[in-house]
């Protein structure tokens, strides 16, 4: 009797490992699997350069939600509450868990692009076509940047297209 537990054991064993060998579905999504739905992309750059001709150089103030003194997560989010009519997670740790991951090649304007500035440090833009993006510098305050840029390129982390 005590040798027949072991074989269950090991069948058992066998079985759920079987389970886990099947490989995740890819991380990265398939065009096909983006929304449908989608501002026309020239609406989405009109709508960045608006933003940016009301906001530019508002300095930066973490966890400044206003023209005295926005940061990146609160820039993000007011533009898409006042340019888009959407509401996304105020803070740069939920918004880049909003919407579905592309790649840099997929990139269109209005997705969210997403560096990682420092160990814990993440920093978050708006796409607006033309290897630009709008975002509220630490150093310059709200601007366009190129992601292009040696450091942006280097600092890249991700892309999220929330529509």
């Amino acid at each position: 009797m005590k040798a027949i537990q072991p074989c269950l054991l090991l069948i058992a064993v066998t079985l759920i490992a079987g389970c886990s060998s099947i490989p995740p579905a890819s991380v990265e999504p398939q065009t096909s699997q983006l929304p449908i739905l989608q501002p026309a992309s020239n609406s989405i750059v009109k709508s960045l350069h608006d933003q940016h001709e009301a906001w530019k150089g508002v300095k930066y103030r973490y966890g400044g939600l206003s023209k005295s003194g926005v940061d990146c997560s609160g820039f993000v989010f007011l533009t898409f509450k006042e340019q888009f009519g959407a509401v996304l997670p105020r803070s740069t740790r939920r918004q880049a868990e909003t919407g579905l991951p592309v790649t840099l090649a997929q990139l269109r304007p209005g997705d969210l692009v997403l560096f990682k500035t420092g160990f814990k440090d993440r920093h978050i833009g708006i796409y607006a076509g033309e290897q630009r993006f709008l975002h509220a510098s630490t150093s310059r305050g709200v601007k366009f940047s190129r992601l292009d840029n040696p450091y942006w390129k280097e600092n890249f982390w991700q892309a999220r297209r929330v529509f």
